[in-house]
């Protein structure tokens, strides 16, 4: 299988690299500059290298930086944003602030005649961010694009067949960066289009039949479409070894712990065991406020849930969680910012009576994971179903998580997701969220004091960045006058319209 090696340089875009790779077909393996030498690189048998984004200036010394051997191992190489810098920096050029300020944002690119701009026109918008750029090319290196106000946009080195773009060809703001990455990774790094799901799930049951052979695996089901996945998955590898537990810690979507129960444990055969632990979840949370006290509590407690039922069922050998790479990234894994953490992430404390941790969608994206799903024959509303986070409803109560804000939160959701599917739309992602403030009403002749809703949509094709959704206002209003009029102590609604960045889509 040909691979493309994505060496992380600690930018926030590192993830939606890989996923692009992905998108063609062709595997890609994200591994930090920190953890892999040049002879590592050659034996591993790479067809490409990409170089990734990262927050830092390129000359100083505390900066990241790697062998520059790098560029002389015939690999070809296509550096993106902080990327391009520093493989002209090992090449020998300069690197400098930029003579004209910073860019940022959507940006006239101005294309030359070359492999990497083929079948794109020569003038195209490119997404820029930068406040250093490229002042004197290496030996052996032509400039290809410029904008404005970089006049080394792009450049390649024919020769040593190394590329780099100052823009960000991953992000959807750049008109032709999807074909520009293909450029890259079938017209110059020969790959071909062989990393498939049917091959992963294939691969994957085939691996965990003989490393769990024998072995007795706790799965922590939160009912989402990840840990679902996972059930399937290894409930196809292990059968009866596999023991799901499903913590209704009172904080899901209205009725989704029976539609859950319902759905994986009679049509499909999975062993479920549904734990009630509200009263445990709400005591445990009381009087807590800040979001990432919320997080670490609820997966502390999720954890002490597990170790309960363990020594219940008696030797349990692994402990099984449906984590994806977007979890691993905005937990500040590798060597990227910390945006939240996820109580999937991060290990097993030691006092857990398992051996070690399993989880197969580790290195999928969210398209990735439906797709096995669809591939695996998971019912299609399951697979499709709203993303939903770990913790549940608790990143969607601001401030203190109550039972009434939660019922509150639970009927508001539940109108809100009807109108849209009743409207046939289809955004990414949406829901609804209560504010930890009251607002003055009316109902009927009388002043009443509810709680404020926002409501929530998005439009995303990767999870790593989002655009709000331009919900018609008839709908808006629709969900809005059912929302107040049906669900008693709410008396104001509001529309989010922030995207992803600078928000995060939930909103804790």
């Amino acid at each position: 299988m040909d691979k493309i090696l994505v060496l992380d340089f600690g930018g926030q875009y590192n993830q939606l690299i890989a996923r692009r790779v992905r998108s063609e077909n062709v595997y890609a393996e994200i591994v930090s500059y920190k953890s892999i030498t040049v002879k590592e690189i050659t034996e591993k048998g790479y067809k490409g290298i990409i170089f990734t984004g990262g927050p830092n200036s390129v000359y100083k010394s505390d900066s990241p930086h790697f062998d520059k051997e790098i560029i002389d191992i015939g690999i070809p190489i296509l550096g993106i944003c902080y990327g391009h810098q520093l493989l002209n920096y090992l090449a020998g050029g300069d690197i400098t602030p930029a003579k004209c300020g910073s860019e940022y944002g959507k940006t006239p690119l101005y294309c030359e005649k070359n492999i990497l701009f083929e079948n794109m026109p020569l003038v195209s918008d490119c997404w820029m961010s930068h406040t250093d750029s490229v002042s004197v090319l290496p030996k052996g290196f032509k400039c290809i694009a410029h904008t404005k106000k970089c006049e080394n946009a792009a450049v390649y080195n024919k020769e040593k067949n190394l590329y780099g773009v100052q823009f960000h060809p991953e992000v959807t703001h750049t008109e032709y960066g999807k074909q520009i990455l293909k450029n890259f990774i079938f017209g110059i790094c020969g790959c071909k289009a062989d990393w498939l799901m049917s091959d992963f799930i294939n691969t994957s049951i085939q691996k965990y039949k003989n490393e769990l052979k024998g072995k007795k695996v706790l799965l922590a089901l939160s009912g989402g479409v990840d840990s679902s996945v996972t059930a399937v998955l290894l409930h196809r590898a292990i059968g009866n070894n596999l023991t799901c537990v499903f913590v209704d810690h009172g904080m899901l979507r209205k009725n989704e712990g029976d539609y859950v129960e319902k759905t994986l444990g009679e049509k499909i055969g999975i062993n479920i065991m549904r734990i009630n632990a509200q009263e445990e979840f709400l005591n445990k949370l009381k009087g807590v406020t800040e979001p990432e006290s919320k997080r670490r509590i609820i997966g502390k407690e999720f954890i002490n849930t597990f170790e309960k039922v363990s020594k219940k069922l008696g030797k349990m050998d692994y402990l099984a969680q449906g984590t994806i790479y977007p979890d691993v990234v905005e937990s500040g894994k590798g060597d990227s910012a910390v945006i939240k953490s996820h109580h999937n992430v991060g290990g097993i404390p030691s006092v857990i009576a398992f051996d070690g941790i399993v989880e197969p969608l580790r290195l999928l994206f969210k398209d990735e994971v439906r797709e096995v799903g669809e591939r695996l024959g998971i019912p299609p509303e399951l697979v499709w179903r709203q993303p939903f986070p770990g913790p549940g409803l608790a990143v969607r109560v601001i401030g203190e998580i109550t039972k009434e804000k939660l019922e509150l939160l639970k009927d508001a959701d539940e109108i809100f997701r009807a109108e849209i599917e009743k409207a046939k739309l289809t955004p990414s992602q949406y829901f609804a969220v209560i504010l930890d403030t009251k607002s003055v009403g009316v109902v009927g002749d009388s002043r009443a004091y509810g709680y404020t809703v926002a409501l929530r949509s998005v439009d995303t094709d990767d999870f790593m960045t989002a655009d709000w959704t331009r919900i018609p206002f008839e709908i808006l209003e629709k969900a809005s006058r059912r929302i107040t009029n049906e669900v008693t102590g709410i008396t104001r609604v509001v529309y989010d319209i922030t995207s992803k960045p600078p928000a995060t889509v939930e909103w804790e």
